[in-house]
């Protein structure tokens, strides 16, 4: 009978643990068995006890022990959170699962077969931040709804073919949670194309949108806690990403995973979607995925793992670091030309810090790998060649995207200034990181870059050659204009209703042409209404 408010006091305990720290219900889990091992520490001192003991003349103090079942409690708890771990999860033991966890690696031919062919109003040039900083100034603009809610984090994903920044708003502190417990009304969308296109969205078929379920709310509204007790204690849950569907409607969607290797491998199996507002749980596995959700594999479990394929690729005792991989730092979501989405990065050998030896495409559905054997730069050196070639104004570029321009394998870039606004754009060879163009608007940026891969011999494209095509034709209008210091002169040809560029680079014969002269020129077939000349002869001036 006595015993009972000290059960009771370890019952609260214990569910106080389970309901603030929601331990995985799976063997594989460490959560679970640090608050057993919690529990049992607790218990240990609560059932032991101290007591007089009188021998003769002699009264001394002396101590009841704790019952057995409490240190065998805490002994197994204790290997279960220590031995076991490393015995069954430790790479030394386990290189070649850790390995073998990203799955078959298909050799890719030519990463511009792969990525998409570039259209300069499709170019992702607003990047998370902005994002952000363009959002954050939309809730400025309404002090009522800004004094109540906070920005999410944004996602970026494809809606009806237009790929956004999404980002829900979030109760920005308990008591504006508990003022609002109908939630928060709507969420953000900001073009990656245009920074000026800001939405708040507030309606889906004019009725208010209430997002209930947060990761940052408060007891049953807490978006993990509500997965938790709805039937998720026993399977990983992570990568909470806010999405919306084609109608617009909010949902929340949450990785499931579990562990490969002991403790160790997380590896995705599937996703549950939850609606933001009623709450609905809908659980799909890697093949029945709804086709908007673009995002299954979470980054950083496919980086984990590609560099676990690079890293052990020889075992683990290889200390001479013989044919070691290890991506790149950070890791992009790209969109390839079947509109599919993949997780981008290069792979470099181990210690090199500038060049690739290859890069890694790999599908964020269902984590299909495709490694592209060719060297190249690494996205650091890109962006600081972009930042070398405007250092006097001191921007800073932003994560380079990989992109497709005449088959060449390109990174473009936003160059920011210390505010956080776009100011210029840069276009990087992936295989030359030394192949830079710039500009203040993208066509600019673009024309400066195809002038100076030009002026290489076309040496870039390696096995990929573009298309080239040849036209002869008279002048009929031609102007020049200068642009960051160089001249470049736009000229429209008879019978064709395509304008021409090309800077005096390409050759000196364009600044003395003028209307009538007879011309032949080449040029790469590309998805632009300017067309960037390669080469350029005046046929009068034999």
């Amino acid at each position: 009978m006595k015993n009972i408010p000290k059960l009771l006091l370890i019952i609260l305990v214990a569910f106080l643990l389970f309901y603030s720290q929601m331990p995985v219900l799976r063997y594989g889990f460490p959560r679970i068995g640090i608050i057993v091992l919690l529990l049992s520490v607790l218990s240990f001192f609560l059932f032991t006890s101290m007591k007089f003991i009188e021998k003769g003349t002699k009264v001394s103090w002396g101590q009841k022990p704790a019952p057995a079942w409490i240190k065998y409690l805490f002994l197994i708890s204790l290997l279960y959170v220590t031995v076991l771990p490393f015995v069954t999860s430790s790479p030394i033991f386990h290189s070649q699962k850790y390995q073998q966890l990203i799955g078959k690696v298909n050799a890719g031919k030519q990463i511009s077969d792969h990525i998409t062919p570039i259209s300069l109003d499709e170019v992702r040039i607003v990047d998370e931040k902005l994002a952000n900083l363009v959002g954050e100034k939309v809730l400025g603009s309404q002090p009522a709804l800004g004094s109540q809610v906070e920005l999410g984090e944004f996602c970026i994903q494809k809606v009806n073919n237009q790929l956004v920044w999404v980002a829900p708003l979030e109760h920005s502190g308990f008591f504006k949670w508990f003022n609002n417990s109908e939630g928060t009304p709507g969420y953000v969308m900001v073009s990656v194309t245009n920074e000026r296109d800001v939405k708040l969205v507030q309606t889906i078929q004019n009725k208010p949108i209430k997002i209930k379920y947060q990761e940052g709310a408060f007891f049953g509204d807490n978006l993990r806690r509500h997965a938790y007790f709805n039937g998720y204690s026993t399977v990983g849950l992570t990568d909470f990403s806010f999405e919306i569907d084609d109608s617009g409607k909010p949902h929340w969607v949450i990785t499931t995973y579990g562990k490969s290797v002991g403790f160790g491998g997380k590896n995705a199996n599937g996703v549950i979607v939850i609606d933001a507002q009623s709450g609905d749980i809908q659980q799909f596995g890697l093949n029945n995925v709804p086709k908007w959700v673009d995002r299954v594999q979470p980054s950083n479990f496919i980086q984990a793992q590609l560099d676990d394929w690079g890293e052990y690729i020889n075992g683990y005792w290889n200390f001479a670091n013989t044919d070691k991989l290890q991506t790149t730092e950070g890791m992009s979501l790209v969109y390839g030309k079947d509109n599919k989405s993949y997780w981008y990065t290069g792979l470099t050998s181990v210690g090199k810090d500038e060049s690739t030896v290859g890069f890694m495409l790999v599908d964020t559905r269902t984590k299909e790998a495709t490694y592209y054997k060719q060297s190249g730069a690494t996205e650091l050196a890109a962006q600081h060649s972009a930042e070398g070639k405007v250092q006097e104004k001191g921007y800073r570029a932003t994560t380079p995207i990989p992109y497709n321009i005449n088959n060449i394998p390109t990174y473009v870039m936003a160059l920011k200034d210390n505010g956080g606004l776009v100011k210029m754009y840069a276009m990087v060879g992936i295989n030359d990181y030394t192949v830079v163009g710039v500009g203040n608007t993208l066509r600019e940026t673009l024309t400066s870059f195809k002038n100076t891969y030009n002026m290489t011999g076309n040496k870039l494209s390696g096995n990929t050659p573009s298309v080239k095509k040849e036209v002869t034709s008279t002048i009929v209008r031609i102007q020049n204009d200068v642009k960051n210091g160089n001249s470049f002169y736009y000229f429209i040809l008879k019978d064709s209703p395509k304008v021409f560029v090309g800077s005096s680079n390409i050759s000196t014969q364009l600044p003395i042409s003028q209307i009538g002269d007879k011309i032949k020129v080449t040029y790469d077939e590309d998805l632009e209404k300017v067309i960037d000349i390669s080469s350029f002869e005046n046929l009068n001036l034999k």
